[in-house]
């Protein structure tokens, strides 16, 4: 089993072909190494100074074991099948499953029906991949803004407060997030998710523009937006994990 850092996570590769993402953080009261699995995905602390090759080894010895509880919790991120030009596959769209077709036509573009996408892709092939997967990114981005300025139109007049800018792209570890010029970041996998879920994190964010924190009274406010918040909240902690798998295969290498 390989281990790999990267960023503020590290990405450890399974003898049975899955990948766990862990999130490292150093710790300044921490005596050993220490690691821990919830619903929320897996963690690694250590003392400060700790080597990443201590790091890297200290999860590889214990892979089998973390493999074992986040698969009881369902979130192992089992082989996906690669995207494959004219080969049909099944992707979750909006929380359903739906059907990813192709066609040829004159001019590149996604068309919906019941049921699903159809890429459609002029000839030669050559490009095809990148096409489609910038095809689809496009789309998804598109769906997600509809949603949200729907939404916006509702909740900006109860916060008496709007964001600058949005910005939707692909997210690693994050669902959103507000930066210091109330800029609002949301992940592009959301667009696969139920529109509920991407409801409450647009939510959870807008509400950061009146309470930084995650104290008491953020919360408070979150549920006078969105009051069964924790319900969508509980379904990404479950699915994120494949959600953003899924994402990464479908749209992967496009650049955000």
């Amino acid at each position: 089993m390989a281990a790999q850092l990267q960023g503020d996570w590290l990405e450890l590769a399974t003898a049975s072909g899955s990948t766990i993402r862990v999130l490292k953080a150093a710790h300044p009261r921490a005596r050993r190494l220490r690691l821990t699995v919830t619903p929320k995905g897996a963690r690694v602390s250590y003392p400060n100074g700790t080597h990443p090759s201590q790091v890297s080894a200290f999860l590889r010895s214990h892979a089998d074991w973390l493999e074992k509880k986040l698969d009881e919790l369902n979130l192992i991120v089992k082989p996906l099948p690669p995207l494959r030009v004219g080969h049909a596959t099944e992707f979750p769209l909006r929380g359903e499953t739906a059907l990813l077709d192709w066609a040829e036509g004159p001019y590149p573009r996604v068309e919906s029906f019941d049921g699903g996408l159809v890429l459609v892709i002029p000839r030669p092939h050559t490009r095809a991949l990148p096409v489609a997967r910038g095809l689809l990114a496009s789309h998804f981005e598109a769906q997600m803004r509809r949603d949200v300025s729907r939404w916006m139109a509702a909740y900006v007049p109860q916060l008496g407060l709007a964001p600058t800018s949005l910005r939707i792209r692909p997210m690693k570890s994050l669902w959103g997030s507000l930066d210091t010029r109330d800029r609002i970041n949301l992940d592009l996998a959301l667009a696969l998710a139920p529109p509920a879920a991407l409801r409450y994190v647009l939510a959870h964010e807008l509400c950061h523009l009146k309470v930084r924190s995650h104290a008491p009274r953020f919360w408070a406010l979150v549920a006078t937006l969105f009051p069964n918040w924790r319900e969508q909240r509980d379904w990404l902690r479950v699915n994120g994990a494949t959600l953003k798998a899924e994402l990464d295969r479908l749209v992967a290498d496009v650049a955000d």
